[in-house]
């Protein structure tokens, strides 16, 4: 294993363990890959969620972060063509490309004279695209672009492993969420079948039929059910509590 490749790895692996959101770890990634692939790079990363692109995630800079917002507005450039086609997608010169000239002549207008954009796939699973961003013509010669395809393979995989923790979190606290919701809800059928004297099928039709009759979410209503009789808002113990 090359010291490069070493590098990157090092670099993603402190990205993954030390951002508290994906959001902080797509900033990372874009700031690895431009300090990866040359000094003076800007650098920006569009994600790709059911199989359609989303806009830029993250970006290194303002410079980074106007040259994609300019892609996104134009419906195409480097970046998006990247993640349609899942090939690299190489601009020498914004100034004379003939591809994407809406974007170009922006671009070029903004100080981007060239741009390196490849998609970031692993195990054929297509998550994102980088863009890189040079300040002059023909910034991306063989050598950088060794480097930008280098850098990609070992951060697909890092990318990809982000996504689905951020995933799985937001699963947990829609399941946190659920049950909680629940728990007050149960709490507010008691309090209805004490009242009623009836069986819990029957209090909860009631409970629904006011939450329907009055556009009151039933979470809401059952909350405010408990909180007349106890003087306090529902506090149910949470699933999963840490410590």
């Amino acid at each position: 294993m090359s010291s490069e490749v070493q590098d990157d790895l090092a670099g993603l692996q402190n990205a993954l363990l030390n951002t508290d959101s994906v959001e902080q770890f797509l900033h990372e990634l874009a700031v690895l890959a431009a300090r990866a692939v040359g000094d003076g790079m800007s650098c920006g990363l569009a994600l790709r969620q059911r199989g359609r692109p989303t806009p830029v995630s993250a970006c290194t800079d303002p410079l980074a972060s106007e040259a994609d917002r300019l892609q996104t507005q134009a419906g195409d450039g480097p970046a998006l063509r990247a993640l349609r086609d899942i090939r690299p997608q190489h601009v020498h010169d914004t100034a004379t490309e003939n591809r994407w000239p809406r974007f170009c002549r922006q671009a070029a207008s903004l100080g981007v004279r060239s741009c390196y954009a490849l998609p970031l796939v692993t195990g054929g699973e297509v998550a994102g695209a980088l863009v890189l961003y040079g300040r002059r013509p023909g910034a991306f010669g063989p050598e950088e672009i060794r480097r930008a395809e280098r850098f990609a393979r070992n951060a697909a995989g890092a990318l990809i492993l982000a996504l689905r923790l951020a995933a799985c979190t937001d699963q947990n606290d829609q399941l946190r969420s659920s049950i909680v919701s629940r728990a007050v809800i149960d709490q507010a059928l008691g309090v209805i079948m004490a009242t009623q004297r009836c069986p819990q099928d029957k209090a909860f039709a009631l409970l629904r039929g006011v939450s329907q009759n009055t556009n009151v979410k039933l979470r809401d209503l059952a909350a405010s059910i408990v909180s007349n009789v106890t003087g306090e808002p529902p506090r149910p113990t949470a699933p999963f509590e840490d410590g």
